[in-house]
């Protein structure tokens, strides 16, 4: 598959601090590529350089062929951009809105059908500033699509909505590369990475870590099933960690975790608990998942 963007070497630094350490990358046409990393880990930079948003101090960037800095003009043409933070005039109307930004590009998308497609066709009168939460994040779509974009950047697509809102935010997604159309996302919601992309990225402290689809990554923890335990009250444990089917063991109150892996991992857990009598209320089985592969490549401390 061809590549559409290509990043070499990328580095930028603000005074004394590194934001993005010679990142190198590709994305391939047609692909849903996300980017995670912690807060501050350099992902926004990174975007913002790709985007044309920001000049790197050194390295390169390539969209669709060309410098998103010399041929802005021609780049932006074929890209289109949602932002995390966006604001319109709340006396707007939502077909107003399509009408201006449309009138930006030199192409432009069928304003009705991309309403539909997003949902908002009854809401075409509607004031942006009477728009839902959900309803203004399917605007702000619809404004990146109204270019018919070869490339478009999702930057953290389903922040603030609930469950609902993000199921029917990751259908768009999928019927917008379904349509021919590359997506680039970011997201600190693992499980949307893990659904949604066909690779991705995990940055930190300005470095790529990990880069692959999201089922490599998890296999990559070598770890294939996780037993939960609750357990009835304060007891010692077995040494579990001995067991050689047992790769990492964590007690958090009373909730105890145990990943492993092999044919006899389930019940050399379970009757190592029995034989030293240590009692659970509950048990059950889970699969380890990008959240932990994220954990364990950038660590569970806060990051401001």
């Amino acid at each position: 598959m061809a590549s559409v963007i290509e990043v070499r070497n990328l580095r930028k630094t603000y005074g004394q601090v590194i934001a993005v350490d010679g990142v190198s990358f590709d994305v391939s046409q047609g692909e849903i590529f996300g980017m995670v990393g912690p807060n501050g880990a350099g992902k926004t930079t990174t975007i913002e350089c790709i985007e044309g948003l920001r000049r790197p101090d050194s390295g390169s960037v390539t969209v669709l062929g060309q410098s998103p800095w010399q041929d802005r003009r021609a780049i932006t043409n074929h890209v289109g951009v949602q932002l995390q933070e966006s604001a319109l005039p709340p006396h707007l109307r939502v077909a107003e809105a399509l009408d201006l930004f449309a009138s930006f590009y030199e192409q432009q998308a069928d304003a009705a059908e991309l309403l539909n497609t997003v949902g908002l066709e009854k809401k075409r009168s509607a004031a942006v500033g009477k728009l839902s939460g959900g309803e203004k994040q399917r605007l702000f779509i619809a404004l990146a699509l109204i270019n018919r974009p070869e490339i478009v950047f999702f930057d953290e697509l389903t922040t603030g909505l609930d469950p609902q809102g993000r199921r029917v935010m990751w259908d768009l997604v999928r019927n917008v590369r379904d349509r021919g159309c590359t997506v680039v996302l970011t997201t600190h919601f693992m499980e949307e990475a893990e659904r949604l992309c066909d690779r991705v990225l995990i940055i930190d402290h300005g470095r790529i870590v990990a880069l692959d689809p999201p089922a490599a990554l998890i296999r990559s923890l070598g770890v294939e099933r996780r037993l939960v335990f609750t357990l009835s009250d304060h007891q010692e444990l077995p040494v579990l960690a001995n067991l050689p089917q047992v790769k990492r063991v964590e007690q958090t109150g009373s909730q105890l975790v145990v990943d492993g892996l092999g044919d006899r991992f389930v019940s050399s857990v379970v009757d190592a608990m029995e034989d030293s009598g240590i009692h659970f209320l509950d048990l059950r089985t889970e699969q380890p998942n990008l959240e932990d592969v994220f954990l364990a490549l950038t660590g569970k401390e806060m990051r401001e």
